[in-house]
């Protein structure tokens, strides 16, 4: 198999407004990120992925944009953004733009045309139904709490948003759209950007005649996932946004696709698929979900370790050799990890961090590093309501707690502790000065109170720290096509305390322990034949003998 460059590199996620403020304005910025570029390149990341950077009024943090071609004046220009795209270029860093064109803001000048009458040029851009005996058309919920459905008088029909109400859905079957978003993407590829992450991509294609979704009892609304997810008409869709568009550049595409499985994402990143290189999977970062099935992911319970495994094991197997992983604990939706899937318990923080990083690593796939995971960032644990600012937590509890009175205040709060969005959204921890010295100014969020312990300054130069761990698991990679291209074997999928696995290639092995507790405990899996151990979070071997968020990488010579 020909290696492809973003098979063997490792990408860092920059929440743009959390990163760095150049300017004192208490929001991160592109001359802040470009700044901040040699940090990244000193990891030793290859590739650089921003969260939208476009116009927008912000109603999803960028993720409901007006302009796609314009830059949010907030984060600066595209003159800030050509000089940022060119000092990375310099540096030999890749840069991801994310696609957001699964919906518009309704302040994009599409839907501002589209809502005025059913007769005008943009009228069949979006998704309008007429009234069903006076109320909205099926019993679809946003992914966002409340109805899929918002009512526009003008046309006297309601339009489809699964997010926010202010995130209209783009109709894709109209081939018009579709040129649209084309267009667009070639115009940021031709200023040279290196791919694309592209946000919900398979919720494009909606199913015939719009059915009604499954209802949980006793839920107001239908679980719209099942439906909306892989629709009939996406493998046309990306198969052909790849002929027109992906395959006249040297890129990279990873396609946020939630609810699909390893058989969907061969289909649309298979290495002959001709469509997407690949795929987030959710299954590993939706374990927990909520008994009550009311409440859907909202739960404070761990992940057990044995799910993680099964699901992680799953895509490893099903998609060597056929298609290609994307590896990630973290990004800007989902909590941090060392508190998801570890612990930050301050004793056994940093080795739970490394532990974690290597478990993810030495997998099959392209691996994605969050801003501040390197550094072993922590949840924040609020403890009110009145501390978050994500739409979803936000509506999540008025809609559990206020309308509905599934779940009490205290209990919902415990919940958005453990899962909100905003855990992974405060601003970067770069040293132990006010602020961070993310900002001069006011931050636009609250920063983590940990940021003393927990900042880029001190572990940059401390070669036992999490940051410098990280630059070698990176480097280890970049070495290796056993740690690239090697096949996945599972070990004991039923141990709840270790998670333990192989890789095989041209006759060389590699074996890979982590404890995910706080035990010592010990296995055999003749670790003590090994050629060399390769990486490991402990000063010293102990052989069978492996201590608490232990982790060890051997290297076996057939």
């Amino acid at each position: 198999m020909t290696k492809q460059w973003w098979q063997s590199s490792v990408v860092y996620q920059v929440y743009p407004r959390s990163y760095q403020d150049s300017n004192g304005d208490g929001v991160g910025d592109l001359p802040g990120i470009t700044q901040r570029l040699p940090y990244i390149k000193k990891l030793g990341a290859d590739v650089v992925w921003l969260n939208p950077i476009y116009k927008s009024p912000d109603k999803d943090n960028g993720y409901d944009i007006s302009d796609y071609r314009s830059i949010q004046p907030v984060y600066g220009t595209m003159d800030d953004f050509d000089k940022m795209l060119a000092k990375a270029h310099k540096l030999n860093l890749k840069l991801l733009m994310d696609l957001v064109v699964s919906h518009t803001s309704d302040q994009h000048e599409w839907f501002k045309q589209s809502r005025q009458s059913k007769d005008n040029p943009y009228a069949d851009y979006y998704i309008w139904r007429d009234p069903v005996d006076g109320h909205e058309p099926n019993n679809w919920g946003s992914y966002f709490s409340g109805s899929a459905w918002t009512y526009e008088p003008k046309r006297g029909q309601y339009y489809l948003h699964l997010f926010a109400p202010g995130q209209p859905d783009l109709k894709w079957e109209n081939p018009k759209v579709r040129e649209e978003v084309y267009s667009l993407m070639r115009f940021w590829l031709d200023k040279g950007i290196d791919g694309f992450r592209m946000d919900v991509i398979n919720l494009i294609s909606k199913p015939a005649g719009l059915p009604d979704a499954p209802q949980p009892k006793g839920a107001p609304y239908g679980n719209v996932e099942p439906l909306v997810s892989d629709g009939p008409r996406l493998n046309e869709f990306l198969h052909e946004m790849n002929d027109k568009v992906l395959s006249h550049y040297d890129i990279m595409t990873v396609g946020e696709m939630p609810g699909s499985t390893p058989e969907d994402a061969i289909k649309y990143t298979g290495l002959k698929a001709n469509e997407l290189n690949m795929v987030f999977q959710f299954q590993h970062v939706t374990l927990s979900p909520n008994p009550d099935k009311r409440l859907g992911k909202w739960n404070d319970q761990p992940v057990k370790l044995t799910d993680l495994k099964q699901a992680l094991s799953r895509w490893q197997t099903e998609l060597d050799g056929k298609g290609w992983n994307s590896l990630y604990w973290n990004n800007h939706d989902q909590p941090r990890a060392v508190s998801r899937f570890a612990t930050d318990e301050p004793k056994y923080r940093v080795l739970a961090a490394k532990m974690l990083g290597t478990t993810l690593h030495m997998m099959q796939g392209t691996p994605y590093v969050y801003e501040g995971e390197e550094l072993g960032e922590t949840n924040v644990h609020y403890q009110k309501l009145t501390d978050y600012e994500d739409i979803e937590s936000i509506n999540a509890y008025h809609q559990f707690v206020d309308t509905d009175k599934s779940v009490d205040g205290p209990t919902m709060l415990k919940y958005l502790e453990n899962i909100s969005r905003d855990n992974a959204r405060t601003p970067m921890h770069w040293d132990d000065s006010e602020n961070a010295g993310f900002t001069t100014g006011t931050p636009w969020f609250a920063l983590n109170p940990n940021y003393q312990e927990i900042n880029a300054k001190s572990q940059v130069d401390d070669q036992d720290s999490i940051f410098n761990y990280y630059r070698q698991l990176i480097s280890l990679r970049h070495d290796s096509d056993l740690i690239v291209l090697g096949t996945y074997e599972e070990l004991d999928p039923d141990d709840d305390q270790v998670f333990a696995y192989r890789r095989h290639y041209n006759g060389q092995t590699l074996l890979v322990i982590s404890n995910f507790t706080d035990q010592t405990i010990t296995r055999d899996y003749q670790q003590t034949q090994a050629n060399k151990l390769l990486i490991g979070n402990y000063q010293d071997d102990q052989g069978t003998e492996i201590r608490p968020y232990e982790t060890k990488v051997y290297q076996f010579n057939n």
